[in-house]
């Protein structure tokens, strides 16, 4: 165990990051955790570290998903991945100008003030540069994990990042090399 303190919370961004991404699904038969999260999630979960998601669903905003099917697509995550401790979901569409869709930080700090954390006691790991601007803007530490959407720019800019969601929790436990360091740092 490392000496360096746990962050308070660990907030995950949903498709492409704990499971496939299916382009606004709406069917909880769909949902796939990706390899190893369901033991990284229990590895946080064994130390303390409390856990949410942060998703951007505009398939509501623009009329594609109905509230009901993000809330039935959230709950089977929440059946193969065990229960998180908040949920914050942007249902508005990329042009509606909310606070809250990421690279805003609204979800972040909606899921941080839930938990009853302060926005930098917390990381958000995700599969885009949009997650890890949402981390930034709100004050958290974001650690990208890239997929073949992430475009390479983005994987450039990212401060940190791990190879797969694995490594990246591994990182904030404070296990093996941290995130933004050795062969998966990204300046």
């Amino acid at each position: 165990m490392s000496g360096r303190r746990l962050p308070a919370a660990v907030l995950f961004d949903r498709d492409g990051t704990l499971v496939e991404d299916v382009p606004y699904n709406g069917d909880p038969g769909r949902v796939v955790p990706l390899p190893g999260v369901g033991r990284a999630l229990e590895a946080l979960r064994r130390r303390g570290v409390r856990t949410g998601v942060v998703t951007n669903q505009s398939g509501i905003g623009r009329g594609l998903l109905t509230a009901e099917e993000v809330r039935a697509v959230n709950a089977r995550v929440e059946q193969l991945l065990g229960p998180f401790d908040v949920w914050a979901v942007c249902p508005h569409s990329p042009d509606a100008g909310c606070g809250c869709r990421k690279p805003a930080p609204g979800l972040v700090l909606a899921a941080a003030r839930r938990l009853g954390v302060a926005p930098g006691e917390c990381v958000l790991i995700g599969d885009i540069g949009s997650d890890m601007d949402a981390a930034a803007a709100a004050g958290a530490t974001g650690v990208l994990v890239p997929t073949p959407v992430t475009r390479a720019e983005e994987v450039a800019r990212a401060l940190r990042s791990a190879g797969d969601l694995p490594a990246a929790v591994r990182a904030v436990l404070g296990e093996g090399v941290p995130a933004g360091a050795g062969d998966g740092e990204r300046r």
